[in-house]
């Protein structure tokens, strides 16, 4: 008897407490090991459509639904007894006529109507708002998989009843409703005939996931949040599968899976290049120890693979590829250093800092002639030669300072690793190199991973021997700068998902206020952001301005009170600031509402039991049920600091902006609930992020 899984148990099962969620999964796996044991207390639903479904004793009122039939075991949907009894009462298991795949279909008699939230009383009747979907026929939606008995609702569907109705319809049916209404045409599903199994054909795959053994069953179920890395969406799939003549990138904004096409893609490599070896990387420590617990799901227990695969960053690859641990210089070491040789020089002290970080270290120029022609792409300040020439004057005395000591910078760490492999007193350890978070990958990183990954391909004869997934979007550490003339051209293998998983439609379409619908790198590669669908609702994200931050506090304290009543535990809770000068404002809010606390950085994970707080650049890569983004301040949002360390327009426009994708980042961590607070006067950002701009 096969065993699967439904996306909407695993869905169902986060929104239950711990001990509950305990309880679910001991009964998950005695189902798994014994399904026809007559001690699993399995109970008939007689009033459902569909005769298959089952419930299953899983607590005094908790039940599993389930899906029985001869063949085929599906654990469905966990919920409370009535809830859960309500919820399979609702829905019936069917192939679906045109595509063949398997649905989990709501039935269309149970529903009355569909409601249409009345946020404001009405006093004159409002003529009806305009279907959607008028030049798209029965037929065509058939053919998107939409279930015959949904087909004259979708097509009387408008813009109030949109999103009320795909929640009621299966997930690619929805998807493509979803862009019908917004004027792209999605690609047809796979038809198939009937003598082929429903549950094999790639939507259903996408929903229904057979789990071979117990242990598979228990990675999948120990991160129900990151469902995804199980669950893998065609158009996602189409680009792990993919071979390419060149370096890629797949792009898109937050939440559309980035990091799983990365994670899912790394192992296909593994598993189809036999003996290969897989380094997946990114910025923080952190982020590779998240990635190496979501890699655990995907390898199955399959410890050769495990073992081909390496996930670090490119400071510890480069450590260990020349083989000694390098003493690094510290911040403040390099400020004073850079103080005592600027003394004659009539510069901004964050000026000449940023200049060293960007351009001299960044680029690793180490000659008068280098720095002389730098473009300088990023710095928008002008240099002419003489202005060049007087901080020259400087860093020359630093990059001495660096010699006489031998101390080293972190991209001059990478620049020996570099030097090591193009020189050829080093081979390459991997055959392929997946980069997750690429859109602020340094010059230096981007020098090091191509010559890692030029010797990967001389190594295993393929010429894709680079992966890259990012946003322009959420580009908050690294300024701009070309990819083609480091000789990574990613041309012509970028391609955008268009489907968020993660972060609710409310919640997304507010954050998409605050970028453009099309941003493109030096290279002139677009990332065109329109178009981009949420598959779930919640609720309205709020932006609440105070008089003063104890009334800030006592509101963001009864807020997350709030939350909790609602369901949401501890460790599924982020308060974000801006940076470290707010996070005692934070910890002051979270402390209000009895919640014990831990504060991210690069070393320091979330932790289950305590709500965490943490700065915009350090909630990167993360994700909450609940989000608080608290201290949006006029002069802390964009940083007071940074508009005063600008020397031109052009250099402030670029302050903004980073500024702006920092905020961005920082709303797109919540999955369900948002709350952006600040103390009035607020930041401006806030008016484009709620709408009221220009009001």
């Amino acid at each position: 008897m096969e065993f699967r899984i439904s996306d909407t148990f695993t869905d169902s099962l986060t929104r239950l407490t711990g001990d509950e969620q305990k309880s679910v999964k001991t009964t998950a796996f005695d189902l798994q090991i014994d399904p026809v044991n007559p001690g699993m207390q399995f109970h008939r639903i007689h009033r459902c459509k569909d005769p298959n479904f089952w419930s299953v004793r899983a607590g005094r009122d908790i039940r599993v639904i389930v899906h029985k039939t001869d063949a085929s075991l599906l654990l469905c949907y966990v919920d409370h007894h009535d809830a859960a009894y309500a919820w399979a009462e609702r829905r019936r298991i069917e192939r679906h006529p045109r595509t063949g795949a398997a649905q989990l279909v709501e039935v269309r008699e149970t529903v009355r109507e569909i409601e249409i939230p009345k946020y404001v009383e009405q006093q004159v009747p409002m003529a009806p708002k305009p279907a959607l979907l008028t030049r798209v026929s029965a037929d065509d939606l058939l053919g998107y998989g939409v279930p015959e008995q949904w087909i004259d609702d979708v097509l009387a569907v408008n813009e109030d009843t949109l999103f009320e109705l795909a929640d009621r319809l299966p997930r690619e049916a929805a998807e493509a409703v979803l862009d019908l209404a917004t004027g792209v045409t999605p690609p047809k599903p796979v038809h198939t005939s009937e003598d082929v199994d429903p549950f094999s054909h790639p939507d259903a795959i996408s929903r229904f996931r057979i789990m071979s053994d117990v242990d598979q069953l228990r990675r999948a179920l120990d991160a129900p949040w990151d469902k995804w890395a199980v669950f893998l969406h065609p158009s996602q799939e189409a680009i792990v599968e993919r071979s390419y003549k060149g370096p890629a990138r797949v792009c898109g904004s937050a939440g559309t899976g980035k990091t799983i096409v990365a994670l899912h893609r790394t192992v296909s490599l593994a598993r189809r290049n036999k003996d290969s070896r897989v380094l997946l990387t990114t910025f923080s420590d952190s982020l590779a120890a998240n990635l190496r617990r979501r890699l655990r799901c995907l390898v199955d227990g399959d410890e050769n693979l495990a073992n081909r695969i390496e996930v670090q960053t490119l400071p510890h690859v480069a450590t260990k590829l020349l083989g000694n641990e390098l003493e690094m210089v510290t911040d403040a070491t390099l400020e004073e250093w850079i103080a005592e040789a600027s003394r004659d020089v009539d510069r901004p002290m964050r000026f000449l800092l940023s200049e060293w970080t960007s351009v001299v270290d960044g680029w690793q120029i180490n000659s008068w002639d280098e720095y002389r022609d730098v473009p300088r792409l990023g710095r928008r300040t002008r240099l002419g030669e003489p202005q060049r020439r007087e901080l020259w004057s400087v860093f020359e005395k630093v990059l001495a300072k660096l010699d006489q000591t031998g101390l080293r910078t972190g991209p001059m760490l990478l620049a020996d690793a570099t030097q090591k492999l193009t020189s050829g007193d080093s081979q390459s350890p991997y055959d392929f190199v997946i980069v997750d978070e690429a859109q602020d990958i340094s010059v230096s990183e981007l020098r090091f991973v191509a010559a890692l990954g030029s010797q990967g391909e001389r190594a295993s004869g393929q010429p894709a021997s680079l992966f890259f997934a990012g946003d322009l979007g959420q580009r908050i550490f690294q300024a701009p700068f070309s990819w083609k003339s480091l000789g990574v051209d990613i041309r012509g293998r970028s391609q955008t998902l268009k489907i968020n998983y993660r972060t609710s439609h409310q919640i997304r379409s507010k954050a998409d206020r605050l970028l453009p619908a099309s941003l493109s790198d030096v290279d002139g590669n677009a990332e065109n952001r329109g178009g981009t669908i949420s598959v779930f609702n919640g609720p309205k994200p709020s932006v609440k301005v105070f008089d003063s931050q104890d009334d800030e506090c006592s509101a963001v304290a009864a807020w997350i009170a709030e939350r909790q009543t609602d369901g949401v535990a501890a460790g599924e809770v982020c308060v974000i600031v801006r940076g470290a000068g707010q996070i005692e404002r934070a910890t002051a809010a979270v402390a209000e509402a009895g919640i014990e606390t831990i504060v991210l950085d690069s070393q320091t994970e979330p932790d289950p039991s305590k709500a965490s707080i943490a700065t915009m650049h350090e909630a990167k890569g993360l994700e909450f049920r609940a989000v608080v983004v608290i201290a949006c301040d006029d002069e802390v949002l964009p940083l007071q600091s940074r508009i005063e360390s600008a020397t031109d327009t052009s250099e402030l426009e670029e302050v903004y902006n980073t500024e702006r994708h920092l905020l961005y980042v920082a709303c797109t961590r919540a999955r369900d609930h948002l709350l952006v607070t600040a103390v009035d006067p607020a930041s401006e950002f806030l008016d484009d992020f709620d709408g009221t701009a220009g009001e």
